[in-house]
């Protein structure tokens, strides 16, 4: 597989400009900042977890519903099957998701930390492995910030960690990973091959039902101004290659241009489905949270009739099930299959063992990635 490197300027600064070491060399703990309290809660949970000397961090947007959690904490065991030689640990891009998790807004709390965290406690303990996988669906927004955390610590962003130690994960001139190795997994779409293999797998999953009616699934997808990658192109090709298998098969979003579900309507009437037929409504995102349990099958109706072909506005107070609802279809509220074949509420991809595959799969194809930047250029 071709090798990737992405190319960043070396972000060196003084400890001290960023708060997160001592403000002096006293060991009063009271001169230690907040962020470098937080920063060590990280590593102290690392080192209580540390047996092995490679890890893999698992990092998901983030959510505040215990369903997600479940999600998360049944991936990260079959990641720990998986990899029996590595440690794994699961991290947080979203802020308000941690911070909503560490209040105990909606379950017990969690400690949830971003991946910047992680990778600096990685460095501080000095694990020779680090493979980063990213949860996320498509390499849009969210992906962009796994990558950027990954590029400042291949650069030793605060300045702190053992120079020696960050050189191994240098290339060669050759274009071979040094001693030390810095992967990156990909996420579930990031090629349009992916797109071909997840439409198998989610027509396994709901063939039945698409036997029935429309199965229409939602993802999140960016706003043009924050389509990272071009990946919005990604829900589109998803469609294409599910229609091959049935035509019953539509795929919006929540956030894509000319994606909404309003388009997604069009499409169906396009394509001829009865206005009366059963529609079917799945989240295409890896965990259920409040997308899914409201956006998509939230029981809120606000409805009035400019909405039909409203796409944005109070159009998006509306959800799924009762905007197609208000289109004379006949909404189906249960129809998610599980591993044992019976019927469920509302599930993640995370929820679907054929679905965790895919990203275990994409763990083990993680390719090393070349962020290293000596903190001396010069030599």
């Amino acid at each position: 597989m071709k090798k990737i490197k992405f190319f960043a300027t070396a972000l060196v600064a003084l400890a001290m400009s960023v708060g997160f070491m001592a403000c002096s060399d006293s060991d009063d703990s009271s001169n230690v900042s907040n962020m470098e309290r937080y920063q060590q809660e990280v590593e102290n949970a690392v080192r209580a977890e540390k047996t092995k000397n490679k890890v893999i961090l698992l990092v998901a947007f983030g959510s505040t519903w215990q369903q997600a959690y479940d999600a998360f904490d049944l991936t990260r065991k079959e990641y720990q099957k998986a990899f029996p030689d590595y440690d794994v640990f699961l991290s947080f891009s979203s802020a308000i998701c941690i911070n909503r998790a560490a209040a105990g807004e909606n379950t017990a709390k969690r400690n949830f930390y971003e991946p910047m965290y992680w990778l600096e406690a990685f460095g501080r303990v000095q694990y020779s492995e680090i493979i980063v996988q990213s949860m996320q669906v498509i390499p849009g927004e969210e992906f962009s910030r796994v990558v950027n955390a990954m590029k400042d610590f291949g650069n030793n962003k605060l300045g702190d960690l053992d120079d020696k130690y960050m050189s191994k994960f240098a290339f060669d001139e050759e274009g071979n990973p040094g001693e030390n190795v810095l992967k990156l997994g990909m996420p579930l779409m990031y090629t349009e091959d992916d797109t071909k293999t997840l439409a198998t797998e989610l027509d396994k999953n709901f063939s039945k039902y698409a036997s029935m009616g429309a199965v229409l699934f939602m993802g999140h997808g960016n706003p043009d101004e924050y389509d990272t990658y071009k990946a919005n192109v990604r829900y589109t090709q998803l469609e294409t290659a599910l229609q091959i298998k049935n035509p019953n098969y539509f795929v919006g979003t929540v956030d894509m241009a000319d994606n909404f579900k309003v388009q997604v309507n069009n499409r169906m009437k396009a394509a001829g489905f009865a206005a009366n037929g059963k529609v079917f409504c799945a989240p295409l995102m890896s965990i259920a949270g409040d997308h899914a349990h409201n956006d998509m099958a939230g029981d809120d109706d606000a409805w009035a009739e400019e909405m039909a072909t409203q796409v944005e506005g109070e159009a998006e107070d509306v959800s799924w099930k009762k905007y197609f609802g208000h289109m004379g279809y006949t909404i189906q509220e249960t129809p998610y299959y599980t591993d044992n074949g019976a019927d469920a509420l509302v599930k993640g991809l995370l929820e679907y063992k054929n679905i965790r595959d895919l990203y275990i799969q994409h763990t083990k194809d993680a390719e090393a990635v070349d962020f290293y930047h000596s903190m001396y250029p010069g030599e």
